[in-house]
């Protein structure tokens, strides 16, 4: 909290934490576990224990072990797909009104870049995820960002399962497309009716790969 340890450096070794601090080893793993259960150090067994500095994108990681398990859940992921959606037409909104020159210049280059990638499907959803990531960037509030990075991780798992194929890729290039062209012509009501449709399609490619209890 200090900066005292930098951010994304290891901890002390054990045996040098137990001298400084005159605890045992158990204490010191206790320790560590209640920094890490607050997200103030990253442990991975094996590796010293890494300082992550106080963030939203860390305190939401730090909620991760819970969400997985609600998203299992019936009506999990179309709960969490559905808060996504709201989000972002408040976002595509926002970005009609007020993006800036340099909004709309990384748009176009993410939109270029998912034109690229239609034919690589892993590709392409790396790509999507950096072309919605400038929608969460353009109101300049650090929460937002941490929040697409939220959905996307809990999300991940039931995603990695979904079928994809140059079509799909195609139409929702499209989509991308028409909100993209939406926000540079500063009309509100049709960039949220873009992302509305969008999603509405997503969701639709989604939902055949989850079970119906899942729903």
């Amino acid at each position: 909290m200090s900066g005292v340890l930098e951010n994304d450096t290891p901890l002390p070794a054990e045996r040098d934490l137990m001298k400084q601090f005159g605890a045992s080893r158990t204490v010191i793993r206790e320790a560590i576990a209640v920094l890490s259960s607050r997200g103030l150090v990253e442990s991975k067994p094996r590796f010293r224990p890494i300082v992550k500095k106080p963030s939203y994108t860390v305190a939401l990681n730090v909620i991760s072990h819970i969400v997985g398990p609600l998203l299992s859940q019936q009506g999990g992921v179309k709960n969490l797909f559905e808060c996504r959606a709201f989000i972002e037409r408040a976002l595509v909104r926002e970005a009609a009104l007020s993006a800036r020159k340099e909004d709309i210049h990384e748009l176009r280059e993410a939109l270029a870049a998912n034109f690229q990638a239609i034919d690589d499907s892993d590709q392409f959803y790396a790509t999507d995820i950096a072309f919605h990531r400038v929608l969460y960037q353009i109101p300049r509030n650090p929460v937002l960002p941490a929040v697409q990075h939220g959905f996307m991780s809990w999300l991940a798992p039931h995603w990695d399962k979904m079928l994809r194929s140059p079509d799909r890729n195609r139409v929702n290039y499209k989509s991308h497309e028409a909100i993209l062209m939406a926000i540079e012509g500063r009309d509100p009501e049709a960039a949220e009716e873009a992302l509305t449709n969008h999603m509405k399609t997503a969701w639709q490619f989604v939902r055949v790969t989850f079970d119906e209890a899942d729903l």
